[in-house]
């Protein structure tokens, strides 16, 4: 048999043996009194704005698509979501301080305003999770009145 083949058919029984490593989940069915949502009044449209672009990566639930089973891409997700979580949670926005709170509202407003939130990986996959400008205009708005009543 060729290298070739022989290389094929070791990468054929990896990829089907990294299926069987599993990942951790990142779901709850309880939204905590500390959740961004239940602190603060929230407009539905910004509220079902920040679901669709935030919550996945920043909240202890995230909605999993049919893909996030299939290695390598299951363990990507992961990290994305670990380190999003890592750096804001809405789940615990209850838990943070005002200066804490200022600055991530800061955080929010600079990357949402320079289109680096969401990450461009998941802005490809989930079309919904992009800002039009008249959504990134008034989400803005919304955050910098929050952010001015702490």
């Amino acid at each position: 048999m060729k290298w070739y083949k022989k290389t094929a058919i070791v990468l054929l029984v990896a990829l089907v043996g990294i299926q069987f490593i599993p990942t951790a989940r990142n779901q709850s069915d309880v939204v905590p009194a500390t959740d961004f949502m239940m602190v603060n009044e929230v407009p539905k449209p910004i509220n079902d704005k920040l679901q669709a672009s935030c919550y996945d990566c920043h909240s202890n639930n995230t909605r999993y698509p049919w893909y996030s089973s299939i290695q390598p891409g299951a363990w990507f997700m992961e990290m994305h979501i670990n380190n999003g979580k890592e750096e804001l949670n809405f789940n615990e926005w209850g838990k943070y301080s005002n200066r804490k709170k200022t600055s991530k509202l800061k955080s929010i407003i600079s990357q949402i305003r320079d289109d680096e939130m969401p990450i461009m990986s998941y802005r490809l996959i989930h079309k919904d999770a992009i800002f039009s400008e008249d959504e990134k205009k008034t989400v803005i708005e919304w955050v910098t009145k929050l952010k001015e009543s702490l």
